[in-house]
């Protein structure tokens, strides 16, 4: 290859293909689409399902239960692991959760829960509370915030009605 040929084949403006203008174009008759098909006719557009005429796949799976797509998705965390993780008098909150590895993946909110001892007094942020962590807690010495969680949609909906019909 020469610095010569470097450009050559490539055109700024290249003039668009006119297609279906007779046989001296090249492109007549069939312009392009080939012959017959589904893809040949006007007004094709592919169903993004769509597999050839057999049954789809998403229709031969079998369906079983119910998936909630409002469900609130909880990450549980033992009292015993926050012993291990962090030192005495230290603040627990989501973000050092996370920073520590203990809090992993997507969540809404976080339950402590009772597994393990707890000898160090911890200042924790969390949405939940299991009894038994909340009693190894206070006997250690440590204190609890309860974080609001995410209302559902429906109940954010109500709330921010009830909050334009006071205001």
């Amino acid at each position: 290859m020469n610095l010569n040929d470097v450009h050559r084949g490539i055109q700024k403006n290249r003039k668009r293909k006119r297609i279906g203008r007779g046989p001296g174009s090249g492109h007549g008759k069939t312009a392009g689409r080939g012959h017959k098909g589904h893809k040949s006719r006007s007004g094709y557009s592919r169903k993004p399902n769509f597999q050839g005429g057999a049954m789809p796949m998403f229709r031969r799976i079998p369906k079983r239960g119910f998936n909630n797509r409002w469900a609130v998705t909880v990450f549980a965390v033992n009292v015993g692991q926050l012993n291990d993780a962090f030192d005495d008098g230290a603040e627990v909150t989501l973000e050092s959760l996370t920073a520590k590895n203990l809090a992993k993946g997507t969540f809404d909110e976080v339950k402590i829960l009772g597994d393990g001892e707890l000898t160090k007094k911890l200042t924790i942020s969390a949405h939940r509370f299991s009894k038994s962590a909340e009693e190894k807690i206070n006997a250690a010495g440590g204190t609890m915030n309860k974080l609001v969680a995410k209302l559902p949609p429906a109940e954010r909906v109500a709330q921010l009605k009830a909050a334009s019909e006071a205001s």
